[in-house]
């Protein structure tokens, strides 16, 4: 390949990255405007990039841990309230696992006499033989 066009394959490359590059912290920052939680995720979705592209990006995930930890500092209380169940529903939860356990117990149970019976069944035939 001719070197002018190694250096124009090159230059090119350069250009993408750094549109893309743009796209992201257009992105970044639109979700800040409208106070949208900052994830990795999101801002692949909103910039359409890859997670994995973001990764790469030192610059860019310094910005995300920045903008993540001053939105915590400024409001600890929103993000971990919002994504916890309430007590009413953890007890149901709760609740509910019980029931499932006292009904695998009880299955369990019905098995092993079921089992034994036929054990039993099996014995006698075998002695009659």
């Amino acid at each position: 390949m001719p070197a002018d066009h190694a250096a124009r394959l090159v230059e090119h490359a350069r250009a993408r990255h750094e549109r893309t590059l743009q796209r992201a912290q257009e992105a970044l920052a639109a979700m800040v405007r409208n106070g949208k939680p900052v994830t990795i995720a999101r801002l692949a979705t909103e910039a359409s990039v890859s997670r994995a592209w973001i990764y790469t990006q030192s610059g860019l995930l310094g910005q995300i841990e920045q903008l993540r930890s001053s939105t915590t500092r400024s409001n600890p209380a929103s993000r971990p309230d919002a994504s916890r169940a309430s007590d009413n529903s953890l007890r149901r939860r709760l609740e509910l696992a019980h029931e499932k356990i006292i009904q695998l117990r009880a299955e369990s149970q019905q098995l092993r006499h079921d089992l034994a019976t036929v054990h039993g069944q099996l014995r006698a035939a075998a002695a009659r033989t």
